[in-house]
């Protein structure tokens, strides 16, 4: 009778095993340690990568043996570092230890040509690019006119927490918009545990804590809400009420980067994205135009 192996002993010996690839095709000259003699396997010694992480040599032996042990956040940041590990590495070696990076590309994925081309091809559909903030990366002209004016403000306010707390076009624009800011700050809250001692969560926080009363009262109910998808109700400035579904494509982790699309669920609400496209698409030629 066959059995199979419990995953987290098939997790093991896949970190084990990617430590030890990693290991070995780096050079002591790389990591800033000299040569040294002939050397009879290739790459870092098992006391070199312990030695640059700040780790015990047996403690990192046992993990390279898939041992069971515990490995923290920050023991596999400084592994990571001293691996020099791309950020595609880092997240697979943070994978495979079942544990959350507390230093992630913050800088969300950067929006590729191919994002790009993919936003503007989901027309008349709105969509954009946030990260977990709920900063605005990017967005086609749709979704660029469907709450406000995204193009007429600084970069530094495209944020959807700030513009639903303080833009009076924003806020206008959201039927029932008591409620869902109250779960936008929750999602927010869920998000934040994640990253409490990062500047520009610390920044964002205190900014919207200093310019709203409403968000001050909301965020003092300590709520938490998870992200997901659901129908709202828009009222557009240029073209009337619309209902869409709320849905996100994750770009990486859940917590993490996401591309959000208001689908219509009615063909009147398609018709009306349609007008809305067009009215963005004649807005942004003339802008281009200089006129």
């Amino acid at each position: 009778m066959s059995t199979v192996a419990p995953a987290s002993d098939v997790r093991r010996h896949e970190l084990a095993e990617f430590l030890r690839s990693r290991r070995e095709r780096i050079t002591p000259e790389q990591v800033g340690l000299p040569p040294g003699r002939r050397r009879r396997t290739p790459g870092l010694r098992r006391e070199e990568v312990a030695q640059l992480s700040a780790v015990g040599v047996t403690w990192y032996t046992w993990l390279e043996q898939a041992r069971d042990i515990q490995v923290s956040p920050q023991v596999l940041d400084a592994l990571a570092r001293a691996l020099l590990l791309d950020p595609s590495e880092r997240s697979h070696l943070f994978s495979l230890a079942g544990a959350l990076d507390p230093a992630p590309n913050a800088a969300c994925p950067n929006v590729t040509p191919a994002l790009q081309a993919m936003l503007g091809q989901l027309g008349p559909i709105p969509a954009c690019i946030q990260n977990s903030r709920y900063d605005i990366l990017a967005y086609n002209s749709t979704y660029g006119r469907l709450l406000c004016d995204l193009d007429a403000l600084a970069p530094e306010d495209r944020n959807c927490l700030w513009l639903a707390f303080t833009d009076p076009d924003w806020r206008a624009s959201v039927v029932d918009v008591a409620e869902v800011n109250r779960v936008m700050a929750a999602k927010f809250r869920a998000s934040m545990a994640e990253h409490l001692t990062e500047p520009a969560w610390k920044a964002l926080l205190a900014r919207l804590q200093g310019a709203s009363q409403e968000f001050r009262e909301v965020w003092a109910r300590h709520e938490v809400v998870n992200q997901g998808g659901k129908t709202k109700y828009l009222r557009n400035a240029h073209v009337g009420l619309l209902s869409v579904e709320h849905t996100n494509l994750w770009l990486g982790p859940s917590a993490g980067p996401r591309m959000v699309m208001y689908v219509p669920t009615d063909d009147e609400t398609r018709q009306r994205l349609e007008r809305l496209q067009e009215l963005a698409d004649a807005s942004q030629a003339l802008a281009s135009a200089g006129v």
